[in-house]
């Protein structure tokens, strides 16, 4: 492929990819974005570099994602536009990078796969979302380390092998989800070679230690900064490991068949006594043994797709405890480096089958991607806009899933935001109801009631959130407050 035929299908992904999420571009900040990165005194501060870089009051050790906000913030400000750009290019070159992979794995429809990942529905919770930055950007990390190993596996040139060893640590400090990437090397290994030597394990174990290193101090940072002793999955390892089955299909479902995606799903509820639950484990179990049994043809490459998918997506079975587990055992941007061992195989399936076709199979294959192509960037576009506002977002996530108390919460918010008191209050008061041991609902319920003239019920919602959070400095300041608007008659 000439160079300018490489460069404009690059373009074109490019384009593409910022076409169908041009809903979002026009958006704002959601979610977490408020937090982690506007609102976050260490973006702020001139000093924050260095902050993010000690890991002092940090929730998270990301430092070079903390440091890319940093600069944005310096560039931005408080202004969305610019942060939603920065994040759907890196999508896109995610996209091209994933192209280059597949191409040097000589896999089919390379192009086409990458095509797919970059504007998959599943994936507007990492590309639309700007607090998900640290998803895109050690994606393009973990891609070029991917990239400069296969080439250096080509050639044998150690400075390939240090500039892969140097992506990878780049992409740890970015987020240390990629931790799966020294097995998603050997697998690339055995698929070029159809063996792994003893030279290739030799290579890994410098990939290994550092993901072992990083993989520890993200624990340390969980327990320590984020959950701070509390427990939110208190099941043993058997409910965990049966959980883990239905992790993996629930997964590959929304990559086959991305519909009614949500921010936060139903929180399941899997028992381990009953054998039922164990089924959609031994199903995978038995799929990757009938993979690895005919790995000599058919199934080598079901086995090194379905073994990337399911190995990549370890790090958010469930084995290990995290703040999201509160609302959700599954996430749609948890699995965006797992995504494409799905993508491929589907992808490479249908190459090889127009092939196989003959004269007309081009034609037929054509006709074929450039539907799947429409079909899902419309379906991204329309998930993008959703993305756009956090009133659109938790309108959207409290129609698919009402029992969420956080979307209620956070739709509550919202809403008060915009003025519209009366919606919100019945919002938070859902949530009250939902879970009614957060101290923040009751607090920002009562500022709901206070602003629509209910000052006594107001008085007992403040009160309710310092018995619950006996330090909550601002709903004393608001029942102070209050109580003083309740003794002049409400005035």
């Amino acid at each position: 492929m000439s160079g300018g035929v490489f460069m404009a299908r690059a373009a074109l992904i490019v384009l593409i990819t910022f076409a169908v999420y041009l809903p979002v571009v026009r958006g704002g900040f959601v979610f977490d974005d408020y937090p982690l990165i506007t609102e976050n005194g260490m973006v702020r501060a001139d000093n924050g570099i260095r902050l993010f870089w000690s890991g002092a009051g940090a929730a998270d050790y990301y430092p070079l994602t903390g440091s890319l906000w940093w600069l944005e913030w310096r560039m931005w400000g408080d202004q969305a536009t610019g942060y939603h750009v920065l994040n759907i290019l890196l999508q896109a070159v995610n996209a091209v990078l994933v192209w280059l992979i597949l191409r040097r794995l000589n896999i089919p429809g390379g192009w086409v796969a990458a095509l797919v990942f970059a504007i998959h529905p599943v994936n507007v919770a990492t590309a639309g979302w700007i607090s998900e930055q640290k998803n895109t950007l050690s994606m393009m990390f973990y891609a070029v380390a991917i990239l400069l190993y296969l080439k250096f596996d080509a050639d044998g040139r150690w400075r390939w092998y240090a500039l892969s060893l140097g992506a990878f640590l780049l992409a740890l400090f970015s987020k240390t989800g990629v931790v799966m990437l020294p097995f998603a090397l050997l697998g690339c290994v055995w698929w070029l070679h159809g063996r792994l030597r003893w030279r290739d394990w030799r290579r890994s174990v410098p990939f290994f230690a550092l993901s072992l290193l990083f993989g520890l101090v993200t624990v340390w940072f969980q327990y320590h900064r984020v959950l701070r002793g509390t427990v939110f999955r208190a099941e043993g390892f058997l409910s965990k490991l049966v959980a883990a089955g239905w992790v993996v299909w629930f997964y590959l479902g929304k990559v086959l068949w991305p519909v009614n995606l949500s921010v936060i799903y139903p929180k399941w509820n899997v028992d381990a006594s009953h054998w039922v639950s164990w089924f959609p484990g031994l199903l995978l179990a038995a799929c990757l043994a009938l993979f690895w049994w005919k790995r000599k043809t058919w199934g080598k490459p079901l086995l090194f797709g379905a073994g990337y998918f399911v190995v990549t997506l370890f790090p958010v079975l469930g084995f290990f405890d995290q703040g999201f587990y509160d609302y959700s055992l599954v996430a749609d941007h948890w699995q965006y480096y797992s995504i494409i061992g799905v993508i491929a195989v589907v992808v490479a399936a249908g190459a090889v089958v127009c092939r196989g076709i003959g004269g007309r199979g081009r034609i037929v294959g054509v006709l074929a991607g450039a539907v799947v192509v429409v079909v899902l960037g419309i379906a991204t576009w329309a998930r993008a806009g959703v993305y756009a506002t956090s009133e659109t977002l938790w309108s959207d996530t409290v129609t698919k899933n009402p029992e969420a108390w956080m979307a209620q919460y956070n739709l509550g918010l919202a809403l008060g935001k915009a003025g519209k008191i009366s919606p919100a209050i019945a919002h938070f008061q859902r949530a009250v109801q939902l879970k009614p041991d957060f101290a923040e609902t009751h607090n920002y319920l009562g500022t709901a009631l206070l602003q629509a003239g209910k000052a006594s019920e107001a008085v007992e919602q403040y009160r309710q959130a310092l018995r619950i959070k006996p330090d909550y400095m601002d709903a004393q300041i608001n029942l102070d407050r209050a109580l003083a608007r309740e003794t002049s008659g409400g005035k």
